[in-house]
């Protein structure tokens, strides 16, 4: 009956066709939906994760399983593959043929546009977006950055992985890397590689032993992820109206306006899955924070970006004008520290051309010579807020009578840590200290935590913890700032400690051109008692300086 009262209405042929495809879809619901999917473990998963979904909101489905490009396909990078959607074209074409109903995808595999007459109905929730590095045992190397050996062969074929690997770790050998996550880790454990990398939601979703490796997590601030990495997207028809309505109950829409984000910036670069671009969007206390990474190729030096906003509008186009050809990049740039040849501050201007002024306005100098072993004789934590703070106490040659933890604030005083051959069980993130403090305390209270830093501290993560912990401080080192420190004419002043910022307003004054970064918030205090505008990074360290400058 409702065919034939469609038949009388005087419309155009397309327009027939549309309402035919709607009034299929109308019964669509009463039926088992087809859902597309690759066959790989992961992706099998993934679809029938979706059909537990629908079952949930009494729909019904099974699966199919298409071979894709990127399935056939496995003897090449992902660079060299011809197109963009090597692993979603077939589900596609299948899709719109009528094939299939929906399809699943890893939504970081999707084109930034769909192909014509095709949506995505829904985005899933977000598996942490964060990268592993799984390495041999017998490969790792604790006084090394990420934990593997020099000179190590590490497997991806990712070039976004690639260019910030080789950034912290210049001295590895990038190879490449296929198949799916269990082949991928077979190939590791037969000793093809050193150590491998891998997204943490595959191996989380198909609950992946990984105890024969040591695994390192790289937070999505470390070691930025692919655009839309971690969620999951289903595809449909854009014409069946009601099976997008129904998948509406499975849709999060939160996710969606962060990864809308993602994907512009991706889309305004022009890039698929051979860029090395990384992206990542997460709401954080009512703001927008967006990391971003981007080089040419995987083994440049890459640009690396963070800035926040209240809103997602034009927020892309703000991250993707960041890196505009024609950007103007600073001179010359100031900091209150001596810089390393292999220094990331260094090698991040050295990548724009920038002239680098590197020199400390302060001298430390160990105010004990001797560590009474009474003091770590019950110790269950040992916590530093700096670099610092690790070299001075090991200076010390600290003998621990029982297995301790450590406790670090920030990267720079895990890389320290590191070299001193021991592994951190708590980094602290960010630069509000009170925040690290309320992490922290979750994991310390009620235990004996020292502190060893410099002397008149502000002991922000002692102030932090609650009552019942017991805290000892021991200041191993002073700061003595140099006198008469010379004016620097650079365009910006980056300060690396209040101290630095006393000992330079001293005798200086703020040029009105010249702008200013400062690392953490207790550095920023001196700022705002001097009532001087200030840039703060999202992390107190060498990468969070150089997103800081670049930010600017």
């Amino acid at each position: 009956m409702q065919l034939e009262k469609i038949a009388e209405i005087d419309v155009p042929y397309h327009q027939h066709k549309k309402l035919n495809l709607q009034l299929k879809t109308s019964i669509l619901l009463d039926r088992k939906l087809i859902i597309g999917t690759r066959g790989s473990e992961l992706a099998l998963w993934q679809a029938n994760f979706i059909k537990d979904s629908l079952a949930a909101i009494n729909i019904t489905a099974e699966l199919k399983i298409i071979k894709t490009q990127g399935d056939r396909i496995l003897n090449l990078s992902f660079d060299k593959l011809e197109g963009k959607g090597f692993f979603t074209k077939e589900l596609e074409e299948e899709l719109l043929a009528g094939t299939i109903d929906l399809a699943v995808h890893s939504h970081k595999d999707l084109p930034t546009e769909n192909p014509p007459g095709l949506i995505i109905a829904a985005v899933s929730e977000r598996e942490d977006p964060a990268e592993l590095l799984l390495i041999l045992k017998d490969c790792v190397d604790v006084h090394q950055k990420l934990s593997v050996k020099y000179g190590a062969i590490v497997g991806t074929s990712s070039n976004r992985r690639k260019a910030q690997l080789l950034a912290y770790r210049p001295d590895l050998e990038i190879t490449d890397l296929r198949g799916n996550v269990p082949t991928r880790i077979g190939k590791l454990r037969d000793e093809k590689y050193d150590a491998i990398m891998l997204a943490k939601a595959g191996v989380s979703r198909l609950g992946i032993d990984l105890s024969e490796f040591h695994v390192e997590e790289l937070t999505p601030a470390e070691l930025i992820p692919a655009p839309a990495q971690g969620a999951l997207a289903i595809q449909i028809r854009e014409v069946d109206q009601e099976l997008f309505e129904s998948l509406q109950a499975l849709h999060h829409a939160d996710v969606a306006e962060e990864l809308a984000v993602e994907r512009t910036v991706l889309k305004l670069f022009g890039g698929g899955c051979h860029l090395p671009l990384g992206c990542y969007c997460r709401r954080d206390e009512g703001m927008f924070q967006v990391f971003t990474s981007k080089a040419n190729e995987g083994d440049e030096f890459p640009d690396r970006l963070f800035i926040e906003a209240a809103t997602t509008e034009g927020l892309a186009e703000r991250v993707v004008a960041k890196f505009s050809k024609d950007r103007k990049f600073p001179g010359k740039v100031f900091i209150s520290r001596e810089l390393s040849d292999q220094s990331y501050f260094k090698k991040s201007m050295e990548n724009r051309n920038i002239q680098i002024e590197a020199r400390s306005l302060i001298r430390t100098v160990p105010v004990i010579t001797k560590l009474d072993s009474y003091i770590l004789r019950n110790i269950d934590w040992v916590f530093f807020s700096s670099k610092n703070a690790v070299e001075y106490f090991f200076q010390l040659n600290p003998q621990f009578p029982k297995k301790v933890k450590f406790g670090v604030m920030g990267s720079g005083s895990e890389e320290m840590l590191r070299r001193k051959g021991y592994f951190t069980d708590y980094v602290g993130e960010g630069t509000d200290t009170a925040e690290v403090a309320e992490e922290f305390a979750k994991l310390a209270n009620g235990t004996i935590v020292l502190f060893p830093g410099a002397e008149g501290s502000m002991r922000s993560i002692q102030q932090g913890l609650s009552a019942d912990t017991k805290i000892i401080d021991l200041p191993v080192y002073e700061t003595v700032l140099e006198e008469e420190v010379e004016a620097s004419g650079a365009d910006v002043l980056v300060f690396t400690s209040p101290s630095n910022v006393e000992a330079y307003f001293a005798d200086n004054l703020l040029d009105p051109y010249q702008k200013v970064v400062a690392i953490g918030k207790s550095t920023g205090k001196k700022f705002d008692e001097m009532g001087v505008k200030y840039t703060l990074p999202y992390s107190p360290d060498e990468v969070g300086l150089a997103e800081a400058v670049f930010g600017l």
